[in-house]
């Protein structure tokens, strides 16, 4: 991964609660997070639904624009602070001509592929306390660096379940 983000010639610093994407706009660049944390979400009827978060060395970006050229219903917002990375579709279009970055891209779309269909079978299949074992032996690090609120919508249970579980 560390060549894909050497590509990078550009650095964004995003204060918190600062948008790097907007829900309606087309995203062609992959972010690396150098430092801080965002989350990834929709709003559906009124309501904002996280369906990622990242923090500190997590690549980030609206992948179904990314990939298609298309608007996206994503927005991506710095939680804290955050210091990102841009890397553009054409740098990476020009990194994949030699064959070995190809397969070093396709470890990383298998990888964000997998795992948001673990995620989605949580939260379709498993209780709000299978959820929470699930993704604190996944990302430990994660209650570090995301306030409880947004780790409680991202498992999609209220802020009083995930206290309730985080205290047994």
């Amino acid at each position: 991964m560390k060549q894909l983000i050497e590509l990078s010639t550009k650095t964004i610093i995003l204060k918190r609660n600062e948008y790097l994407k907007y829900s309606g706009s087309t995203d062609t660049n992959l972010y690396y997070l150098e430092n801080g944390s965002m989350r990834i979400f929709i709003v559906s009827e009124g309501e904002e639904q996280i369906i990622r978060l990242a923090y500190n060395g997590n690549l980030i970006t609206s992948l179904d624009s990314f990939l298609t050229d298309k608007p996206s219903e994503l927005f991506i917002q710095a939680i804290k602070n955050s210091t990102v990375r841009v890397i553009t579709k054409q740098q990476i279009e020009q990194f994949l001509k030699e064959d070995e970055n190809q397969k070093l891209w396709i470890k990383i779309l298998e990888n964000l592929i997998v795992q948001q269909l673990e995620r989605e079978i949580d939260i379709l299949t498993k209780s709000p306390a299978e959820r929470y074992q699930r993704v604190l032996s996944r990302s430990p690090h994660l209650f570090q660096y995301i306030p409880n609120r947004y780790i409680a919508n991202y498992l999609r249970m209220s802020p009083e379940t995930l206290s309730r579980l985080k205290k047994s």
